[in-house]
């Protein structure tokens, strides 16, 4: 039987001018190029004499086109004492991905799940024996200060408590020790309530030495797959928006960015956004 496409309703006005805003900034090279120069900086700043050096132009070109960037929300200009620092605004490495997705339609095919996953890595079930390693792993993410608004790991008991009993698994791979466990996903329900059953909030965590690896991919492959066959339709998440290895991962396996929630919560006193992400079963 040949499927009949769902019918997408039309993009909002609203919407459509705030893209077309974005997508004509982005129209000059120049300011590609120094959005490009902005956002690979290992300081993650560069001043404005800087950037005009680096990619051969005047300052006062480079300012100008500063100023257009910062003008639709790109990038954030700071003064540290006669200099102009320029730094990416997080949440545009979401919003203009997304927002490229709404044009081109790709949000209606999302991906199934991750690819180039590692060989070397299997997933399983998590055991009680598990859970001191995945404290241990979720200490190192709490660490990061990217990765969650908690500061202090739960018990084991707790932790394990938290998550619906057939969607816990961990990533593993032989070593000179050993079999090690390098990661951890799970899903935790988001409402006691029946008509919210199918509903579920995704962790995904890799070890510190373990990051880079594939790990992270292998285990949301599992997740969402496992999700989808056992009865999950929505899947959400969030992620803060400097954690952009989280949301190029969350992105490949069907996940799309719904909102960035400013100054949600505080963390270590400092508030802090997030990043909301839904995925949808492919027949939901």
């Amino acid at each position: 039987m040949t499927s009949v496409p769902t019918a997408v309703a039309p993009l909002d006005p609203e919407a459509a001018a705030t893209y077309a805003e974005w997508f004509a900034t982005l129209a000059d090279a120049t300011r590609v190029r120094l959005l490009h120069a902005v956002s690979t900086a290992p300081a993650g700043h560069l001043r404005v004499g800087d950037l005009a050096e680096s990619l051969g132009i005047s300052q006062s070109t480079a300012s100008h086109h500063v100023r257009r960037l910062a003008e639709v929300g790109f990038v954030e200009v700071d003064k540290v004492g006669t200099s102009s620092v320029v730094s990416i605004n997080a949440a545009c490495c979401t919003g203009l991905p997304h927002a490229a997705d709404v044009v081109m339609g790709t949000l209606t095919t999302a991906p199934c799940c991750p690819s180039d996953l590692p060989a070397d890595v299997r997933t399983r079930p998590m055991e009680a024996g598990d859970l001191e390693r995945v404290r241990e792993i979720y200490a190192q993410g709490i660490a990061t200060r990217n990765a969650t608004f908690e500061t202090e790991v739960p018990d084991a008991d707790r932790i394990a408590e938290r998550w619906l009993p057939d969607h816990r698994w961990v990533a593993e791979t032989d070593g000179p020790d050993g079999v090690r466990v390098l990661g951890w996903a799970a899903i935790a329900p988001v409402s006691a309530r029946a008509c919210y059953a199918g509903v579920g909030e995704t962790s995904v965590y890799v070890a510190e030495e373990a990051r880079g690896r594939g790990v992270g991919r292998a285990l949301l492959h599992r997740q969402v797959t496992e999700a989808d066959q056992r009865g999950l339709w929505t899947l959400q998440t969030s992620i803060f928006p400097e954690n952009r290895a989280s949301l190029a991962l969350h992105h490949a396996a069907g996940f799309r960015t719904l909102a960035v929630r400013p100054r949600i919560a505080r963390l270590d006193g400092v508030w802090r956004d997030t990043v909301l992400l839904e995925r949808r079963r492919a027949e939901d």
